[in-house]
C-alpha cells in the first residue's frame, strides 16, 4: 500500500534507521513480496514461519521468533521496540525519547500512548446508554475529568527475556511514551489512507522523511 509515494511498510522502516539508539532494523514476515520492499528499503529480514502468521497468530509469538533467531546468530539485545507497521506518523524523536525513559526510568516494558482529551465517554449498558468517566446527572467542568491514555499502537519496547517469560509485550515494570494526538492515526481501513495522508503532508513529514 503506497502512502505518500511510499510503501506503507517503509515508513516504519525509516523512522527505526532515523534512531541514534536502534542498532539494526529487522522485518519479519512470511510473505515474500514484503521482505523485498524490506529489503529494498535497507531493513534485514527474518522469513516467519507460516505457523506464526496468520490471522490467530500474536505479535508476541512473531517477537519471540525474532528474538530467537537474533540472539542465534550472535546478536545481544538490550530492548526490542516492536513497530506497527501500519502507524506511519511518528516524530524524529519519538523512539528515542522512548528508548532515554526506559533506560533513565530502568523501566522493562513500554508503550506508546496519546492523551484521551477531556471526552466524556459512554457506553451501552443493559438498560440502554451509561456514561462511563462522568456522571451525567452531577456534570462537573471538563477539567475535573481523571486523565486518561490512548494505546496508540505505534510502537513498544520490551525485554526479550520478560518476553518470553511473561508471553506479553508489557511486563514487568510499564512506562508510557505520550504521542501527540495527531500521530494515534493508522491505517487500518482504506478510508484511512487519505486521513493519514493528509497528516503527513500537512505536519511537514514528507520534507524530512525525503
Amino acid at each position: 500500500m503506497p502512502i505518500c509515494g511510499k510503501p506503507l511498510l517503509a515508513w516504519s522502516i525509516k523512522h527505526a534507521q532515523e534512531s541514534k539508539y536502534v542498532d539494526s532494523v529487522w522485518v519479519s514476515s512470511d510473505d515474500d513480496n514484503i521482505l523485498s520492499v524490506a529489503k529494498a528499503f535497507g531493513a534485514e529480514v527474518i522469513k516467519r514461519p507460516s505457523s506464526l502468521a496468520g490471522d490467530q497468530a500474536s505479535s508476541e509469538s512473531a517477537w519471540i521468533h525474532a528474538a530467537d533467531y537474533l540472539e542465534k546468530h550472535g546478536n545481544q539485545i538490550e530492548f526490542m521496540i516492536g513497530m506497527q507497521a501500519t502507524s506511519p506518523i511518528r516524530g524524529e524523536d519519538d523512539l528515542d525519547d522512548a528508548v532515554i525513559k526506559m533506560r533513565n526510568e530502568d523501566l522493562d516494558s513500554l508503550l506508546s500512548v496519546c492523551k484521551i482529551e477531556d471526552f466524556f465517554n459512554w457506553r451501552m449498558g443493559d438498560n440502554g446508554p451509561e456514561s462511563i468517566n462522568y456522571d451525567y446527572k452531577d456534570r462537573k467542568p471538563r477539567q475535573a475529568i481523571e486523565t486518561r491514555y490512548l494505546e496508540n499502537g505505534s510502537f513498544y519496547i520490551f525485554k526479550p527475556d520478560l518476553l518470553r517469560k511473561a508471553n506479553n509485550r508489557l511486563a514487568g515494570k510499564i512506562g508510557l511514551h505520550l504521542m501527540d494526538r495527531y500521530k494515534m492515526f493508522q491505517i487500518d481501513n482504506l478510508e484511512d489512507v487519505a486521513l493519514c495522508e493528509a497528516i503527513l503532508i500537512g505536519y511537514g513529514f514528507l520534507e524530512k522523511h525525503n
